[in-house]
């Protein structure tokens, strides 16, 4: 008998295009030129051409500094890391083009959930990684069955929550904290309009489970803290599991590590055929 070679269900992921190189568009970059993805870098996009300079230097030749349309073009998967107020827009661009994408500002889908369905109407992917964050395989597999909590309770130093428009509204200042300070206390969905750049791991929780208006978040400024430390309780007729996660923030504050480790490991699974957990 003559057995067949099945045929893929999509073209392999062989290149990939990065939006945006802040603190964690330069970690995935890294990974790229150290050769620890099986892609080739198509390009990347960025409003500051002059930054990406310095981040391409361990690329020979160095990718290209492409507009926005030919890199996707160019792109099987298009990779966000810019923030939040490029999400949706992207996402349409991509979709339209019938290519894959990767998000990191997770909170600015949760007022645009047209992009969801929109990705599963034209057949893209739409990638959302775990992020700063563990267990969200737990989240999803309790949420299969009655879920009844999901609550987060974050502490950052001061420095990592300064700017967010939550404080900048109210007038609160976190300079000259000499304790730990409850800043927010409420629905995941106003975190992440109060903390957009702070609170994208809440996002990706409530995506995973009961929604950003069932899942509670509170953050606290912690003065001496020197890691962003997230506590994630989950309660259902499955029982109770609690996680505790203790990041080493990137060179920008607002983030942890774990981060761009997330982006680097979802684009890894994203090539390889073999999946490992929900």
């Amino acid at each position: 008998m003559i057995h067949s070679k099945p045929t893929p269900s999509r073209p392999p992921l062989k290149t990939l295009g990065l939006v945006g190189v802040g603190a964690i568009g330069r970690m995935l970059l890294q990974a790229l030129s150290q050769g620890k993805l099986p892609v080739t870098l198509a390009g990347i996009h960025t409003r500051t051409p002059e930054r990406a300079l310095s981040a391409l230097a361990g690329f020979t030749p160095p990718p290209p500094i492409l507009p926005l349309e030919e890199l996707i073009f160019r792109s099987d998967l298009v990779v966000e890391a810019a923030g939040g107020p490029t999400v949706v827009d992207l996402a349409r661009r991509c979709f339209a083009a019938g290519k894959d994408l990767l998000v990191i500002s997770v909170g600015a889908l949760l007022d645009h959930p047209e992009v969801l369905e929109l990705a599963r109407t034209s057949g893209c992917r739409l990638l959302l990684p775990s992020g700063a964050i563990a267990g969200i395989d737990g989240i999803k597999s309790a949420c299969s069955g009655r879920v009844d909590r999901v609550h987060i309770t974050t502490r950052k130093p001061p420095r990592g929550l300064s700017g967010a428009p939550y404080l900048v509204q109210r007038g609160l200042s976190l300079e000259g904290l000499v304790s730990e300070t409850e800043v927010f206390n409420g629905s995941v969905r106003e975190a992440c309009k109060g903390f957009p750049d702070n609170v994208n791991v809440s996002a990706t929780i409530s995506l995973a489970g009961l929604g950003p208006d069932r899942t509670t978040i509170r953050i606290l400024a912690v003065p001496g803290l020197d890691r962003n430390h997230h506590m994630v309780e989950v309660e259902g007729e499955f029982g109770y599991f609690s996680m505790n996660i203790r990041n080493i923030p990137s060179e920008n504050p607002k983030t942890g590590r774990l981060t761009a480790l997330s982006m680097i490991r979802a684009i890894a699974d994203a090539v390889d055929p073999v999946r490992i957990g929900n």
